[in-house]
């Protein structure tokens, strides 16, 4: 119950932190709620006592329309509220997601790549396959309100019965507030009891994938469909989705025949508590009304009120659970947005230097990803001379491309340091250092916006260089064709007159982007893995030359672009095994990068 009641406020604390609004709306709504059944109850009560009296219409007639006018200006201000609601969760619930996607974006690689991060946002899929995330709580939070006001406002009213000196005289009506007692109590314990069971059965539902939830929520990838219909796979995906919404099994249980069971057990156990409630609640009355203890008008109020009131506990009760859940549900989110970085981040400042004479060196260095016990890079030195093209060639799995993360800091070395002029990177400022390089990655990116704000990387568009630096990356003539220019969206992502662009253009723009920021160090990972051979020797001839006193490492397993850059390193299984030319290294028949250039010349001849 502690933990609970404990998660419920921060998911409270959440929401006010988010838009303090919603929470005033919610209370005031709830009041509201609370409020206007009991207008039509306590006028009739006033009317009944006032006929009884021999009252006339006349008479009755300020109050009639005094509370009808009441009742109506109630509703008028819910419809309102309601609205308000609305719209601020509208506001809010984006806000939230907005600062888990900042966190995303400012968390350290190191950890985004993560199997810890990994296995958070996993338990955050299936928290959420029961529910709609944050947005449930903020909806879920009017309906408990309300029923906890309603609550103490059926209390409130029911005080002068309760106290009423006779009704401790009265064997038969403490029979059946007795009786009235027990239901609550009973259906209150069983309704937890369920929840709980039913909860329990939807966390073990919920610990692996849903295959419904990746096919029904999950944003298809459409390039997919070639495949499908190719391989006539559309069986094997349609058999997936059946079993996972017809005969899913969380151990031995069948998914859809539990879920009913529960659906079914607890609305029939509700409404035989309604029922019975209902009954015990017009008898008590009745019975104290013959024995004199209040007249007629009483009846009416006081019958309903006690049933408004056994209502607002259980509905008090489910809402609590419900909202306890939602909020449980929110843990996982919260934890991913709480985790802490990892990566030291220095407070010096990276020298500006207009002759790009900076000296970058790895000493001794090993690494380890985390939660592997396996090491990708080992033992190893290297350093990296201004202005020089080095080349950095090997086997998949050989180090390259994590000794590139290690370079650009995205990750820090498991042993031994990186040195920038002389000084580990780490006490360098994170933002600084990292401005110094220019990367294109393998598994590189383009966003849905327009063309020139991809090259530049934000709003802010140097028009005239951004076509210079596309068209020396050989995008130049595709651009000619588009029909915005540098404003052409990529993809229809966000614009329906987006452009599709192939994987080839795709590492042209993210060429030109490298080219577009102008740091001293580039590095080009497997960047032409989508073009032909032709067109490849084009770029890399002409990208020599662009690049100008820049240094430039270039990782790719076509040997052929080796023969523009000075050095080469060959890695194999972590470690540095070859350096030098590509002459000569050529001439070490009995070398590993001998094997590699013999392998591919067939190709090429």
């Amino acid at each position: 119950m502690r933990k609970k009641c404990k998660e419920i406020w921060d998911s409270l604390k959440l929401i006010w932190e988010f838009d303090k609004v919603i929470i005033f709306v919610s209370v005031a709504m709830a009041i509201v709620d609370a409020i206007l059944p009991y207008g039509g109850i306590l006028l009739s009560a006033h009317v009944l006592d006032e006929l009884a009296l021999g009252k006339g219409l006349l008479e009755l007639l300020p109050v009639t329309l005094g509370t009808v006018g009441g009742i109506f200006a109630l509703s008028a201000l819910r419809s309102f509220l309601e609205e308000q609601q609305f719209v601020h969760v509208e506001l809010c619930g984006p806000a939230f997601y907005a600062k888990k996607a900042k966190r995303t974006m400012s968390m350290d690689y190191e950890l985004l790549d993560s199997p810890m991060t990994n296995a958070i946002r996993t338990r955050i899929e299936n928290d959420n396959n029961w529910g709609a995330g944050f947005y449930s709580m903020i909806w879920m939070l009017p309906w408990l309100i309300s029923r906890v006001v309603g609550l103490v406002t059926a209390i409130l009213i029911l005080i002068p019965l309760l106290l009423d000196s006779t009704l401790f005289h009265d064997p038969l009506a403490l029979l059946f507030l007795g009786l009235f007692a027990l239901v609550i109590v009973t259906n209150s314990i069983f309704h937890t009891r369920l929840n709980e069971k039913f909860q329990k059965f939807r966390d073990q539902n919920s610990s692996a994938p849903s295959f419904y939830g990746y096919f029904a929520w999950r944003r298809p990838d459409y390039s997919a469909g070639k495949d499908v219909r190719i391989y006539g796979a559309k069986p094997l995906i349609r058999h997936y989705c059946e079993l996972s919404f017809h005969e899913k099994e969380v151990g031995d249980v069948d998914f859809t025949r539990t879920y009913t069971k529960y659906q079914s057990l607890s609305g029939f156990t509700a409404g035989l508590a309604s029922g019975l409630l209902m009954t015990l609640s017009y008898l008590f009355v009745v019975l104290r009304a013959i024995s004199g203890a209040f007249g007629v008008g009483a009846v009416a109020k006081y019958a309903a009120t006690i049933y408004r009131f056994a209502s607002d506990l259980s509905g008090t009760i489910n809402a609590f659970n419900e909202y306890a859940v939602a909020a449980h549900r929110q843990e996982s989110t919260m934890e991913y947005m709480n985790i802490p970085d990892v990566l030291y981040k220095g407070t010096l400042p990276v020298e500006k230097r207009d002759d790009n004479q900076y000296e970058l060196a790895f000493h001794n260095v090993s690494f380890q990803y985390p939660g592997s016990e396996e090491y990708v890079l080992k033992n190893v030195s290297l350093s990296f001379k201004v202005g020089e093209r080095l080349a950095v060639v090997g086997m998949n799995g050989s180090g390259k491309t994590t000794m590139i993360k290690l370079l650009c800091r995205l990750y820090d070395p498991t042993e031994g340091e990186i040195t920038l002029n002389g000084i580990d990177i780490k006490k360098y400022r994170y933002e600084e250092y990292q401005k110094i390089f220019s990367v294109v990655f393998q598994d590189f990116k383009l966003l849905g916006f327009p063309l020139g704000q991809n090259v530049a990387a934000g709003m802010q568009v140097d028009e005239e260089f951004a076509e210079t630096c596309l068209a020396k990356a050989g995008f130049g003539e595709r651009l000619a064709t588009l029909p915005k220019g540098l404003d052409t969206p990529l993809y229809k992502d966000f614009d329906p007159e987006g452009v599709e662009i192939s994987g080839g253009e795709a590492q042209k723009i993210a060429l030109a982007r490298a080219l577009y920021k102008d740091a001293p160090f580039i590095i080009l990972d497997e960047p032409t893995a989508a073009l032909d051979p032709i067109a490849e020797y084009e770029i890399y001839s002409t990208f020599n030359e662009i690049v100008g006193e820049k240094t430039a490492i270039y990782i790719s397993h076509r040997l052929s672009s080796c023969r523009f850059c000075d050095e080469i390193l060959v890695f194999d299984e972590g470690r540095v095994v070859q350096k030098g030319s590509h002459e000569s290294l050529l001439a070490i028949e009995e070398g590993k990068y001998h094997k590699l250039w013999t392998s591919q010349a067939q190709y090429y001849t």
